[in-house]
């Protein structure tokens, strides 16, 4: 796992998650607001509002995502209805 700066090239969307450096935790973005440099995103249930160059993108390689589908939920896998 690597996280990337933002810059002014960097696309944000809503529902991506990425880190909050002042509080060291995962968020997900609410919106992006290029013209203030501004991003809205929830952190534990709250919205919050903070400066662009205090996030950073997280990035997984192909075999770390692979990993992490694997890992996912399989209480419901097997079971017969």
């Amino acid at each position: 796992m690597r996280f990337i700066e933002l810059d002014e090239y960097s696309k944000i969307y809503p529902g991506e998650y990425l880190l909050h450096k002042p509080s060291s935790a995962i968020v997900m973005v609410g919106a992006y607001v290029k013209k203030e440099n501004v991003i809205r995103a929830f952190k534990h249930g709250k919205l919050f509002e903070d400066k662009a160059e205090n996030f950073n993108k997280i990035y997984l390689d192909k075999a770390e995502h692979k990993e992490f589908k694997r890992q996912t939920c399989k209480k419901c896998k097997g079971t017969i209805r």
